[in-house]
Parts: structure tokens; C-alpha cells; sequence
């Protein structure tokens, strides 16, 4: 299946969620130029489209191939990653001082989408290094700066992120990998790490380890880890005492070596540390925030595609009297369905990723706390709608989708390892209700979204969306006081954390897909922008709001019942 990045999708929400204009008027965005924008999505589109997509197929049915300590790619890879750094696409988000062009992380997302819906698996690559990027910028001594920052914004290099071990999964603070201090003020690392993406490669020199370890005497659990800079190679050229041990088999996500890492087998991995002793987990956080963004927006990247292929097959499929699939109600459903969603999951990445930028740039606190609020939405619905959607764009194609051949399948297969990592989606949905709520940022944006239904006009197609709003708004606002007049009942919020955090995730994107809508009707009475697009807008959200929406109101009592028939049945009872 051809992939077509989705331009004039991705500018509107950039203008009318994200703000750019407005972003681009903060200290250090000036370059993000209405120009400058359009060519970045347009350059990124081709290669995208050109470039990353055809490799797609490869990747998924070749993969990543364990020969001896390395890790090879298929033929075609190396020479794309090529094609990325000298394009200067890695350097998109980082500072200048590094080399970086500095502009705003929501454009530069925007670019990781297109390289995501084209070549997931090979995105990660990307990805990952970026959120190195993030924590070096943040944490790392002006040396290690100087000497490994540079290489990675230059894309020259790549990152990884090493948490997880056998025994320390999503409980990091059981980790047992040793940090030993040196004479020469350097750490030897010893431990082992496994699920590290693109933790070995061929299609750059050298691969740079951020690796939490424990110092000795470190007090137990998360406040005794540091962080670690374990590079493959060293500054003098020799091969790091590190290496991959083995590669998973995995359901999806093929191309993207997923390694078992081994450090300091001969007592000699070299590692610098990065930032204060025992901050790992606030220097990991940092990377692992910037990437919780960038996998919700893998699911938008995964939806994105998988809708474009439903939409090609249904225009060519032919059933029932000569009629394509397209014309039947049902499958009109199945792809607004698709439509409506991803549209709505893109517009709240987006306005995720912009309320980052504000923080960063503007120091604007009210920003800092929406985008803390907002991070465990975008992650885990959006993930969860890759899911969703690409299993929904499989039942499109019919047989043909349960066929590898169409591509259907892949999609659906890459896209459940997203609700997964950089967090679970449960652990994601404990995060809201657990403590992002009680940081308060959600009033000022629910009087946001009450303020904005009040002012829709009572009647046409942006009318009709109001009283869906109004309640779902209204069931989001009775669960979230219920979830924080509740604190004391760990289990019962817990217990009703999933719901509440789809019942946040579909209001917003309700609420997103409306103000576009607004926008869109306003340039359609004034003669401006593509017709056919912003009555397609307006549509989008009109079914969204009328067929998605009323999902919220359902959700309020799974999500306010609390854990008592979770726990109705003896542990023995579940045992068949």
C-alpha cells in the first residue's frame, strides 16, 4: 500500500490547535516561518512517501537479523538513514547550540508522524534519538555535550534508552544494574537490559546508551538510580565493553532490532554520568515524556495509514451488483469512523506537543501543567486507537485484510506494541488519575471547552455538535470530581482509571474536531482555503460528535463503580 503524507491535514491542525503563528512569536521559535513550515512538511512528505514507505514491507517481511555481536538491517535501510542526516532532519527540535535549527517540537512531530505512518518500525530509530537529545540537552555536562550531543543532533549517531530488566519492568526502581566510580572519574557498568530499541545497528557508527545503573550504597528503589552514558564506541576509537546478546521475535515492529544488551561482561563497560547522582529517573524522565508524546503519536501515524489503505480498497472493491464498497452505509461508517478518530487523536497529540513548547519556550506555567495533564491522554488513547482503528481498517478489506499481502495485517501488528511501551496505558491512566489530577490543570481547561459549547450557534451542522459536547463534558466533569474527592480509595480510582481516561481522551478530541470545524465554516463564508477539505472538516466533526461522542456518557459508571467486582472473586476462582 502507497502511503501519502497528509499535508493540508497536518498544516490546519498546526494553525488551528497547535498555533504556530503564536509559537513562532516565542523566544527562539522565529524561525518556524509560514514558508519555512510548508517546506518542512512538504520535504518530509517526500521523504516519507519516497523514501521511508518502500521500505516498509521489506523491513516487516525481512527484518532485523542478529550476525554475531551486530545486528543487520535489509538492503535499503542504511542508505535511507543516510538520506536522512544529510537532510537535517534529526537536528529539527534541538537547540542551536548544539546544531540544531530549534524549532518548535510540534512541527518536529509532525515529520516523526510522516516518517511513523510510512515506516514504523524504522521511525523508532528516530525517535529514540530524540529523546536523547531531550535528556542530554537537559542534563548532561557541557564535556559530554560537546563530545556526544552533537553527533546525535546531527543524526550522525543514534540513542537508546536502557530501563527495562528481567526482574524491572514497569517497577524501574527494582532494577539491579551496577554503576562502579573510576579513578579517572568515569563508572564501570555491569548489568544486563532487555527490550532496547534499536539498542544495535548497521546504519550508523556508533549508538549511544543512556543506561540507568545503581551506585554503590544507593538507597533502594527509584531514588538510588542514576543515569549513564555508555557509548559503543569510545573516545579513542575502542568497542565499549557492551553488546546486544540477542533480538526478540516479535508480533510486529520487524525491522526495529528490539536487543537483550549485555554491559561490562569483562568488568570494563565505560559509562559517564549524566547529571547529579541518584537524578536518573528525573534525566530519564525527560527523555521518556518527550517520547510518551511521540508514541501517541505512532497510534495517530498507524490509524493515519491504515486509513488510507481502507479508503483505496473501498473505492476499488466491488460487491453486490457492481456496487464498490464505498457506497454501503456500513463501511461509510467503519471510514468515518477511522477519519473522525484519527483526526481527533492528531489534534490533541498536537496540542500536546505545542503546550510543550510553550512551557519550553515562554516559561509559561499554565502551559507546564496542560501538557503534564494532557502527556498520559495522548499516550495512551491515541495508542489504544491504533489498535482500535487498524483492527478496524483490517474488517474493510474483508478476507483480504487477514491476507499479509494487502499490508492490512502489518499495520495492525505494529501497531500493538504502542499501548505497551514508554509505559503502559494502565499505568498511563493511573498516572492521570493519580497524580496529574490533583495538580488542578484540568479546571482551566475544561472551562475552556464550557466556554467554547456556550459559544456554538443553537442550530446548522455547527450547532448540532453542542449538546453532545455540553454532555459529554458534563460526565467527564462529574467523573473527575468524583476521582478527586476520592483520593483515599486507591483501588476503587484505579479501578476506574482506564474508563476515565478514554471518557478525557474522546471528550477532547470532541471538543478539538468542533474548534476546527468553527475554523473551517468561518474560511468556507469567506471564500478562502479548499472547499471540498473544509466542508469535509466540518462533516468529520459533526459524525464524531454525534456517533463518538456519546461513548462518554457510557463510560461514567465503569469509571465511578469503583474496584468491588474487581475483587469479587477469590484469586484461586480465576483459575479454569
Amino acid at each position: 500500500m502507497t502511503y501519502t503524507a497528509p499535508i493540508a491535514e497536518q498544516r490546519f491542525v498546526l494553525d488551528t490547535i497547535a498555533d504556530i503563528a503564536g509559537l513562532s512569536a516565542l523566544p527562539g521559535f522565529e524561525a518556524a516561518t509560514p514558508d519555512m513550515i510548508d517546506a518542512i512538511l512538504g520535504e518530509a512528505g517526500r521523504l516519507a512517501e519516497g523514501v521511508f514507505a518502500p521500505l516498509n514491507r521489506i523491513g516487516d517481511t525481512q527484518g532485523a537479523v542478529k550476525d554475531g555481536d551486530e545486528v543487520r538491517l535489509p538492503a535499503g535501510f542504511a542508505d535511507a538513514y543516510r538520506l536522512y542526516v544529510e537532510g537535517g532532519w534529526a537536528s529539527l527540535g534541538a537547540h542551536p547550540a548544539h546544531g540544531g535549527q530549534g524549532l518548535p517540537f510540534v512541527l518536529a512531530s509532525a515529520v516523526q508522524e510522516q516518517l511513523t505512518s510510512a515506516n514504523m518500525a524504522f521511525s523508532l530509530c528516530m525517535m529514540l534519538s530524540q529523546g536523547a537529545i531531550e535528556a542530554l540537552q537537559a542534563h548532561a555536562s557541557p564535556e559530554l555535550q560537546e563530545r556526544y550531543l552533537t553527533k546525535l543532533v546531527s543524526g550522525e549517531w543514534t540513542g537508546t534508552m536502557n530501563l527495562t530488566e528481567p526482574q524491572a519492568g514497569s517497577d524501574v526502581g527494582a532494577l539491579r544494574t551496577s554503576a562502579e566510580p573510576h579513578a579517572d572519574g568515569s563508572y564501570r557498568i555491569k548489568g544486563s537490559k532487555i527490550y532496547i530499541t534499536w539498542g544495535e545497528h548497521d546504519v550508523a557508527p556508533n549508538i549511544v546508551h543512556l543506561v540507568l545503573a545503581r551506585l554503590p550504597d544507593a538507597p533502594p528503589g527509584t531514588k538510588g538510580i542514576s543515569l549513564f552514558l555508555c557509548p559503543k564506541f569510545l573516545p579513542d576509537g575502542a568497542r565499549n565493553d557492551l553488546r546486544c546478546v540477542g533480538i526478540e521475535h516479535k508480533l510486529g515492529i520487524h525491522a526495529s532490532p528490539t536487543c537483550t544488551m549485555a554491559f561490562g561482561e569483562h568488568e570494563a563497560c565505560v559509562g559517564y554520568l549524566v547529571g547529579a547522582e541518584g537524578a536518573g529517573m528525573r534525566a530519564m524522565f525527560t527523555m521518556m515524556n518527550h517520547a510518551r508524546v511521540n508514541v501517541g503519536l505512532q497510534g495517530v501515524a498507524i490509524a493515519e495509514r491504515a486509513y488510507q489503505g481502507a479508503v483505496a480498497f473501498a473505492r476499488e472493491r466491488v460487491q453486490g451488483g457492481g456496487k464498490r464498497i464505498i457506497e454501503y452505509s456500513d463501511v461509510r461508517r467503519m471510514l468515518m469512523t477511522l477519519r473522525g478518530s484519527t483526526e481527533a487523536a492528531r489534534a490533541l497529540a498536537y496540542l500536546n506537543a505545542a503546550a510543550v513548547d510553550r512551557a519550553h519556550a515562554g516559561g509559561d506555567a499554565e502551559a507546564q501543567g496542560l501538557a503534564d495533564l494532557l502527556t498520559p491522554v495522548t499516550k495512551a488513547w491515541a495508542t489504544d486507537l491504533g489498535v482500535e482503528l487498524s483492527s478496524l481498517a483490517v474488517q474493510v478489506f474483508g478476507g483480504m485484510g487477514y491476507v499479509e499481502e494487502t499490508g492490512a495485517a502489518q499495520h495492525l501488528r505494529d501497531a500493538r506494541i504502542a499501548p505497551i511501551y514508554e509505559g503502559t496505558n494502565g499505568i498511563q491512566a493511573m498516572d492521570l488519575v493519580g497524580r496529574k489530577l490533583s495538580q488542578n490543570a484540568w479546571r482551566p481547561l475544561f472551562a475552556d471547552i464550557r466556554d467554547f459549547v456556550r459559544g456554538l450557534p443553537g442550530d446548522g451542522d455547527i450547532g448540532v455538535m453542542g449538546p453532545y459536547l455540553d454532555d459529554a463534558l458534563g460526565a467527564l466533569e462529574t467523573a473527575t470530581v468524583w476521582m478527586t474527592g476520592n483520593v483515599g480509595a486507591a483501588d476503587d480510582n484505579a479501578a476506574g482509571a482506564v474508563p476515565y481516561l478514554r471518557m478525557f481522551g474522546v471528550t477532547l478530541g470532541g471538543w478539538l474536531l468542533a474548534r476546527q470545524a468553527v475554523t473551517a465554516a468561518t474560511r468556507l463564508a469567506a471564500g478562502e482555503g479548499d472547499p471540498a477539505f473544509l466542508t469535509a472538516k466540518i462533516a468529520t466533526a459533526r459524525f464524531y460528535a454525534e456517533q463518538i461522542l456519546p461513548q462518554v456518557t457510557a463510560l461514567l459508571g465503569p469509571a465511578t463503580r469503583g474496584a468491588s467486582t474487581m475483587f469479587a472473586i477469590p484469586e484461586a476462582s480465576f483459575a479454569r
